[in-house]
Formats: structure tokens, sequence, C-alpha cells
């Protein structure tokens, strides 16, 4: 029977129809012609509003046409710069992995508060994202500059694939080999790597680690396959842990979980191994079409909410333009698919290559299964209601198998979500301040 990629072919329409307006504006559409649009199917994928994506490129196209070119701001500049307008130090570090891929990681040396012999902090970002999360809420709000001003030594790494890191020291990017990695890579090679740097750089031997979403899951891995990082970690906070999947309500997350292995086939034939780059255009139309009260603000609300939930009240609208500019910062194809596969088994294990792929790989038909009872650095938990990506439900299952968790916290806010934790308006309220807290303990 030949595959059908039906569910392929509705996905890459729905995803095109959210990125057109990103990709090809037509600066000749006037706003009469708005008026001739005719009525077009909506498309709803557990969004919180119908969207009608073909009115909404029209019209994103003529309030794109009346824009200067001064408009662009923060969007468009890189985390050093970011941190350096703010008032801070940045450096920028380059720390090689053992199978060749460049990473830059950016270090706020200390904030307003510059004692010595502060503790390192490593902030590990999600997927599709990149050190600028930590840094794009701005000083008050802001994860990386509040640490600092806590008085510790802040770095942020960046993985393998996304704007940052996408240099090798043999493959080129436009090789499909330098794509041939998923999450299960960061965890072994990425950050074992980038732990070590932070560590031998400031003479420390142990530092705090501070993951969010695929932040967590790399997390988990590593300390599974190479227990002897659990030395090296004083604690561990998992904002939006990710470990199991199976109870993702994230529509775009389903939708290639409903056909993992056909995806796979299916862009491996046409040749797609990265996924959303961030091409630096994104930044510049970001920034203007994300403008709060612009025609376009919803689209961008909705693209967020279609894969993090919705939570109205801690979303800044001002904020679009610049997270729109950094996000997203690209990943490997194979990086969404691993996830596609954790929801489908139902098991956090490594990369299922199929029967015969797995007998060569891991000399059995399946791939093996993560042990956490072997993480046993101390974990703090954070979760919550509204998070369409680490669900509750997941999150209790990774804890009963965790060897040291020591608190499970709920956020109290039942409609925090999972881009909450990093721009939420009461992230600091709800969220860092209690980090910082519970790291004065250890």
């Amino acid at each position: 029977m030949a595959p059908n990629y039906s569910f392929v072919l509705l996905f890459l329409e729905i995803l095109n129809n959210c990125l057109l307006v990103l990709s090809s504006p037509d600066l000749s559409v006037s706003s009469e012609s708005l008026e001739q649009v005719p009525p077009s199917p909506v498309i709803t994928l557990k969004m919180p509003t119908e969207f009608n994506f073909k009115q909404a490129k029209l019209k994103a196209e003529a309030f794109y046409k009346t824009l200067p070119e001064t408009a662009l701001t923060e969007a468009t500049m890189l985390v050093s710069e970011l941190i350096n307008v703010h008032g801070y130090p940045c450096e920028t570090h380059k720390v090689t992995t053992s199978d060749g891929y460049i990473l830059t990681m950016h270090r706020i040396p200390y904030g307003q508060n510059k004692k010595e012999n502060r503790e390192v902090v490593y902030l590990q970002h999600g997927l599709l994202s990149s050190s600028a999360d930590w840094i794009i809420s701005g000083p008050e709000k802001g994860f990386g500059y509040i640490l600092a001003d806590a008085g510790y030594d802040v770095w942020m790494p960046n993985v393998r694939g996304n704007r940052y890191s996408r240099s090798h020291t043999i493959l080129d990017r436009d090789d499909d080999e330098f794509w041939d990695f998923s999450w299960q890579e960061i965890g072994r090679f990425d950050v074992t790597a980038m732990i070590d740097y932070v560590l031998k750089e400031t003479k420390q031997e142990k530092l705090f680690y501070i993951g969010h979403s695929q932040g967590t899951t790399v997390f988990y891995a590593m300390c599974s396959e190479k227990p002897e990082y659990n030395e090296k970690i004083r604690a561990h906070f998992s904002l939006a842990p990710l470990a199991y999947a199976s109870h993702i309500t994230s529509p775009l997350l389903n939708i290639i979980a409903a056909g993992a292995s056909e995806w796979e086939i299916f862009l491996n034939m046409v040749g797609i191994k990265e996924f959303l780059p961030n091409t630096g255009f994104l930044g510049k139309v970001g920034n203007i079409l994300c403008k709060e009260k612009s025609v376009m603000e919803v689209l961008c609300t909705n693209a967020l909410f279609a894969i993090a939930g919705f939570d109205h009240q801690q979303m800044n609208e001002t904020l679009l333009p610049i997270i729109m500019g950094h996000t997203p910062a690209g990943c490997s194809v194979k990086q969404l698919l691993h996830y596609g596969q954790l929801i489908n088994s139902g098991k956090f294990q490594a990369w299922n290559y199929g029967t015969s792929g797995n007998e060569k790989f891991y000399n059995n038909t399946l791939p093996p299964t993560y042990l956490l009872s072997k993480v046993t650095s101390p974990v703090y938990l954070y979760y919550s209601k509204n998070d369409w990506v680490s669900a509750e439900t997941d999150v209790l299952k990774l804890a009963g198998e965790l060897s040291n968790v020591q608190e499970k916290i709920l956020v109290k806010d039942g409609q925090f979500n999972h881009v909450d934790y990093l721009f939420g308006i009461d992230a600091r309220e709800y969220v860092y301040d209690d980090v910082i807290i519970r790291m004065k303990k250890h």
C-alpha cells in the first residue's frame, strides 16, 4: 500500500499559511483590494480564535507597505548587543564538541551585584530557541538579568543547529549529515561539553542547571546516559519539564506525532533537514507585523499559542516584535520527530531507527529507555495547568521515577502556559524569585 501523505500536506499547508506573510510580502497590495477578498476556509487547530489566513495575509501586506525601514529595533539585535544595550557586560565563548560542532555561549559575569566568588548558573533554552530567551524581557523581567543581579555568574548556551551554533569543524551546514541529530545528541555531546567548559573556565566544581522544555529533556538524557554528570550539578530546576510526552495537547506536535515515521520518509525524500531557521528576515518582519495593536498581532499570538497554550493575561503584546525576531531560532527536523516518537510510545527513550536500524545501533530491536533513576542530583519540578507541552500527568510520572526530587511546584496561575516561563508578565513573581530562594539552600 502506498504511503498516505495527506496529513503531511495538510500540515505543510497550515504552516505555509502561517509563514507566507513573513516570507513573501507583496508590496503592490493596496488597502482597497482587501474588500475583494472572498471568504476562505477557516482552519481550526485548537486555537483560541478562528483565523482567516488569506485575509490576514492581504491585510498584513498592506500594513507592511506603510511602515519605514527604521521600524526595526531590538528584534534585529544579537544577544550580545541586547545585553550591552541594557548596560550589562557580555562575553561570547566558543565550545567545540567531541563530534565537531562549534557552539556559542553567552555569559553575563555579573550584574548590579559585583560580589566575588559568584556561583555559576547554566541556563539551557528549549526547542526552536536560543540564549535570547533569557534576556528578551529586559532587566526587570528577564531571568538572565535577574540572576546576574542576584549575584550569580550566568552562562547561556546555544545548542547545535540554532542561529548561534551553526558551524562544524568538518561539515558544512548545507550537508545532510550536519542536521542528522536529535536532542539525544544534544544531551550527549553539547550539554556535557559546555558544562565541562564552564566549570573549567570558572574553576568551580559544580553549577546550578536551569532548563526550560527541551532544556530539561537533554538534562535527563545526559544524567541517565552519563551519571557522572550528576556530581557536577548543585541542583537542577526544571521549568516545564519534558521527558514523558504522551499527554501533550499541542496541536502542531500532535500532527507531527500522528505520522512520525511517514514524516521522516517524506522529509528525507524532499531533502528537508532543518526546521524554521532564523534568517534575520523574520526579525525584520516580526518587528513590523507584531507591533501592539497592529492587524497582525492576532496571528503572532495564535502562532505561539497553537504550540504552547493560550494565556492572554500573561502575554506581553509589546514583546511580540522582539520575540518574533529571535524565535524560532531553528532546529533539526529530527528533534521534532523525536518528540513525536515520545508522544506515540509513551516512553522516554532514545531515537527509534526502526527494527533493523535499532539492531544496528543498539543491538536490540527496540530503542533503549533512559533510566531516570540514574538522575541523582537534586531536582525541582515547576509545572502548570495550562501547559500544552509539559502536561501535569507526564510531569508527575517523571517525578515518580527520578531519584532525588526535592519539590514539585505547581505555578499558582491556572492559565500559565509553556512560554509564560520565558515571557510571561508575572514569570518573575510566580517562578524566578521562587527558584532563587531554593537555590540559596544549596
